[in-house]
């Protein structure tokens, strides 16, 4: 096994981007061990898997909850134990986070907690049971801002992808059941009965 590693062997090492390593680098946070006549940078193995294991042992996992009502608090309890359950038979030190609120709305405060404590690098990896738990649209940004982090990001429960009209009926749902609240109020009749409708609707055409 080569002990040098190029700049791209050694961003997958660390899990983040070659952008990510080149930062760290100016900020005198990592070390390349030398360069070579193309002025080329070459990092030890040995001192980034020394690197790693110490940053992921420093910083706390951070563990998130979500459920879209009130309904559904039981759900949020069921999620937060199996976070706590998994995270602790890692030995991970870890917190967690927990919202009552839909998929669509991005001003809830765990979710801005948790946006905060990834761009300031307090954490080392962020632990959900499942994808859609995070936000139903936007999830891939987040993911993408902890590669660029150098956070892990663990997701429990991969499950089957949903099929293209299952995907399409929850994100309808979802679209329908915000705009319907704040038009006719979330406990209002009104936005009961067409919710139970649409419900009705989108159960009859996935048969």
């Amino acid at each position: 096994m080569t002990k040098f590693l190029t700049i791209h062997e050694a961003a997958d090492l660390l899990g983040v981007s070659p952008q990510t390593l080149r930062r760290w680098e100016r900020a005198g946070k990592i070390t390349c061990a030398h360069r070579t006549e193309g002025n080329q940078r070459r990092y030890d193995r040995n001192l980034l898997t020394l690197e790693k294991t110490n940053s992921l042992k420093s910083k706390p996992a951070l563990a998130y909850a979500r459920v879209s009502c009130h309904d559904q608090k039981a759900d949020l309890e069921r999620q937060e134990n199996m976070l706590s359950l998994f995270c602790a038979s890692k030995g991970w030190t870890f917190e967690i986070l927990s919202d009552l609120g839909s998929g669509m709305n991005y001003h809830k405060r765990g979710l801005k907690q948790l946006i905060s404590e990834i761009l300031s690098e307090n954490i080392s990896r962020l632990v959900l049971t499942h994808k859609d738990r995070l936000l139903r649209f936007g999830s891939e940004l987040i993911f993408a801002i902890c590669e660029e982090k150098g956070i892990e990001i663990v997701i429990i429960n991969q499950g089957k992808e949903p099929s293209f009209e299952e995907e399409l009926a929850s994100d309808v749902l979802e679209i329908i059941t915000v705009f319907s609240a704040r038009l006719y109020g979330s406990r209002s009749h009104k936005n009961k009965k067409l919710l139970e409708n649409l419900e009705r609707v989108l159960s009859d055409a996935g048969q």
